[in-house]
């Protein structure tokens, strides 16, 4: 479903209005507590990589490798020597998989845009890197899905993104201010993924998580992402 009272992350129905700004509403689902941007508000594809081609994220550049050293470093501390991945939403400036290839990594790009080879898409990893993307998809319930499926037992699913706090800070979040940005989440919604798989979450700072397939079956341990 795709209305704005289906959530396109757990496709419950029942979302209520959450804020209401000049440009755009935000809704809140009630069983996985995604904020989200109904599709009457997205930006066209056109659009969409028109905004992403005004961001300058340099391999190089010092300070952006400072910024994705929040997510590459407690991600390295976890990962066996030698670890093949895959670098989802690289975009154009592929700097996380740089790091990462460095520090001894093999690291695959996909990104709908900039690197579009879905071959690579067809394949395990032992972990999986999203940085500053899925504040991005139109449909994170499938992406999310679809990545997961490509994590070996026992990989790492390594998100970046800024999460919501409550409504009075969203209503002055300058995050959410960002065209591309349609889909906002808590920790609240990572504790609702991670009851949907047998997983474990690590919340790291402020905006990074680190999500793990576990092998076989057993106990769930959301503890760490607790509402």
């Amino acid at each position: 479903m795709t209305d704005a009272l289906h959530c396109p992350l757990c496709d419950s129905a029942g979302a209520t209005l959450f804020h209401r700004d000049a440009r755009r509403e935000y809704w809140r689902c009630p069983v996985c507590a995604l904020v989200y941007v109904p599709p009457a508000y997205h930006l066209s594809p056109e659009e969409e990589k028109a905004e992403y081609d005004l961001h300058q994220n340099c391999v190089t550049d010092p300070g952006y490798r400072r910024f994705l050293s929040r997510l590459s470093e407690p991600l390295l501390a976890r990962l066996p020597a030698g670890a093949s991945g895959l670098d989802f939403g690289c975009g154009p400036g592929p700097a996380l998989a740089a790091m990462l290839t460095e520090a001894g990594c093999t690291v695959q790009l996909y990104d709908v845009f900039y690197h579009p080879d879905a071959s690579v898409l067809q394949r395990d990893y032992d972990f999986v890197t999203a940085t500053e993307v899925v504040e991005h998809l139109q449909r994170p319930g499938g992406e999310l899905a679809r990545i997961w499926q490509l994590l070996a037992p026992g990989g790492y699913l390594g998100i970046m993104t800024k999460h919501v706090i409550d409504a009075d800070a969203f209503a002055s979040w300058h995050y959410k201010n960002d065209p591309t940005h349609i889909c906002f989440f808590s920790n609240q919604t990572w504790a609702w993924w991670c009851r949907q798989r047998h997983a474990t979450v690590e919340r790291i700072g402020a905006d990074v998580v680190l999500l793990r397939k576990m092998p076989g079956d057993g106990q769930v341990d959301c503890s760490s992402m607790s509402a």
